[in-house]
């Protein structure tokens, strides 16, 4: 679960673009393209980037580490071994065609060029808890104003799960990209949970001030707050091909990865993609499955029923 894996105030804009979303139509909206630091007090800033129009907008949320320009990069088939790279076929660009989109940087996670991200730090571990506050505070203060499709990948699962609960009026879909979820601590062997958690805590450094998840919180933070709201458009994604979190002596924890997967689509009633070709890192491997994954979901969020979300890329 690690990585690789500008205000605006638009009132009248805003106001026409709840209406029309609330009778079902796509929202016109300004498309103000903006990336830069917001100010959400505190002393703190976070950099969000936000691309083209329309209603709902997408909210990308990358795992463990994972900066805003993580959405803006793929991976170059012909040789995979090399980093990832900008592209207009990525899932940013291309999600920003059809509707507005959103990602944003964590506090201590990682651009592309190893750089942390000038999103001002915070102490580690960090709860999904904080972080939804952090992802409200931050698209508030930015005037980005809902109905929202939260696209989570990885450890980004756990904030949109938690997100899409406390803040339920707000969301109109739901999105996961081999994302995690509370079913792991019970799909995993305790000796499993106990020692990817104990591998997680070893990579607290203040002094480096990287994101390190606190997935303990995280799940009792999930089971506390509200149901989800229903009826909810959703797809999972999950990956096919193997991986795991190489914690331990305990076996591969990729049958619990995928029984987790199962559980959570079952629970958001979720169209499950599983032919994914693809590793943990789908949405650089294979942006164009997950940017259709999202556009279903926009489709369905806006009433339109959209042509469903179909296994293979």
């Amino acid at each position: 679960m690690t990585r690789r894996g500008c205000s605006r105030a638009v009132p009248i804009a805003v106001a026409a673009a709840l209406v029309l979303a609330a009778c079902g139509a796509p929202a016109p909206a300004v498309d103000d393209d903006v990336a830069g630091m917001v100010a959400i007090g505190g002393d703190r800033s976070i950099f969000l980037d936000c691309r083209g129009a329309g209603s709902p907008t997408v909210v990308l949320v990358s795992g463990t580490g994972g900066a805003a320009d993580e959405w803006t990069v793929v991976v170059d088939p012909a040789d995979p071994a090399a980093a990832p790279a900008p592209s207009p076929s990525a899932v940013l660009p291309t999600v920003a065609s059809f509707t507005r989109v959103c990602a944003y940087d964590r506090p201590g996670t990682v651009l592309a060029d190893d750089r942390l991200s000038p999103s001002t730090p915070v102490p580690q571990p960090t709860s999904a808890g904080a972080s939804a506050e952090d992802l409200r505070a931050v698209l508030t203060a930015a005037g980005e104003s809902g109905p929202y499709v939260l696209v989570g990948a990885s450890w980004g699962a756990m904030i949109t799960a938690l997100y899409a609960r406390v803040h339920g009026g707000q969301v109109a879909g739901l999105v996961t990209v081999d994302g995690a979820s509370v079913f792991l601590r019970e799909t995993m062997t305790s000796a499993q949970w106990s020692d990817w958690m104990r591998t997680i805590a070893a990579t607290v450094d203040p002094a480096r001030g990287i994101e390190v998840p606190d997935y303990p919180a995280a799940v009792d933070e999930i089971l506390a707050a509200p149901p989800l709201p229903q009826p909810l458009p959703a797809a999972v994604l999950t990956s096919d091909h193997p991986w795991d979190l190489q914690v331990g002596d305990t076996g591969s924890t990729w049958p619990a990865w995928l029984a987790a997967q199962d559980r959570l689509a079952d629970e958001l009633r979720a169209r499950h993609v599983t032919d994914t070709d693809s590793g943990h890192g789908i949405a650089v491997e294979k942006p164009r499955l997950v940017a259709g994954a999202v556009r279903a979901v926009v489709d369905q969020a806006r009433g339109g029923g959209g042509s469903g979300v179909r296994n293979g890329s």
